[in-house]
């Protein structure tokens, strides 16, 4: 299959359809679809969601995803590509900041169908957003990419905060009507550089649960050690910055809490099978890939 790539830091793309094509495309981070108008389902391996006028989805990277239509729809797409978070010395954004952010929502929502938005109001902001893109781009001039990312980065900050607040997880969570765990998983996931808040007495005295009833709650819920969960939840990170950043190994050690690049290159080949060079060689996420079509 050929993979188109993306070199610009966005892309916006506006388009009515009466029947799904397939798109050879790779998605760096991910894509933000809204459904302007129409009918019909979107699938991303095999689980499929309805979707209407004013839906909105998460394309993420390297996915088997595609919409089955079954009223003319009206698609909008806007493109996170890995060059939208590089710095540019110009741009008053935090591109640190924004790439961690952005780190964040693709490790830890599960790529599953349906729709991304949990909270009207954040809808509503999403919609004048992406309004307020389609006509910068429709008359694009000089400061036109400065505008649009920046209104792309308050895109992010609210799909952010609405999977912070939601159950979207990498993980099969077994009874995620229990608070207790949703929020276990955010405070982890949000902490996940910060090794001492993470020791399990830390986080029994963050959640008022003894260490010993912490640990057998976690693995109860969410199927496997609290221990594997923190180390892959790094190790998805690990993936994210060298596939999208050029940060060096000693940079990624050092923020992501491994003792060295030694102990990160050896936990990376222990969970990912391969070695930190063939991963960059082969330029497709491992554990954050789930399965394919």
């Amino acid at each position: 299959m050929q993979i188109l790539e993306a070199y610009k830091p966005f892309e916006v793309q506006e388009v009515e359809l009466n029947r799904w094509q397939r798109r050879p495309v790779k998605n760096n981070f991910f894509e933000l679809v809204l459904i302007k108008k129409g009918e019909g389902t979107q699938c991303i391996n095999y689980n499929e969601y309805s979707y209407q006028g004013g839906s909105l989805f998460l394309l993420p990277p390297l996915k088997c995803h595609s919409f089955d239509i079954e009223r003319p729809s009206h698609f909008v797409f806007l493109k996170f590509t890995s060059d939208f978070f590089q710095a540019n010395p110009r741009d008053a954004i935090n591109q640190t900041k924004w790439f961690k952010e952005a780190a964040y929502i693709l490790s830890n929502y599960n790529q599953l169908p349906g729709d991304i938005i949990n909270n009207e109001v954040d809808r509503q902001h999403i919609y004048t957003l992406i309004d307020l893109i389609l006509k910068e781009n429709s008359n694009y001039g000089t400061g036109s990419a400065s505008l649009i990312k920046s209104l792309m980065t308050s895109i992010l900050e609210i799909l952010l905060r609405n999977i912070k607040r939601s159950s979207f997880y990498e993980v099969e969570v077994s009874d995620t009507k229990d608070e207790r765990i949703t929020k276990l998983l955010s405070y982890i996931n949000e902490h996940i550089s910060e090794p001492e808040l993470l020791k399990v007495e830390q986080l029994a005295k963050s959640f008022l649960l003894s260490p010993t009833y912490l640990s057998e709650f976690f693995r109860k819920k969410v199927n496997i050690s609290l221990r594997e969960y923190i180390i892959k939840a790094r190790l998805k990170l690990v993936e994210i910055r060298l596939l999208n950043s050029d940060y060096s190994l000693t940079e990624i050690a050092n923020e992501l809490s491994f003792t060295d690049v030694s102990h990160l290159s050896k936990t990376f080949k222990k969970y990912t099978g391969v070695s930190i060079r063939d991963f960059k060689k082969q330029g497709e996420y491992r554990l954050l890939k789930r399965s394919t079509c």
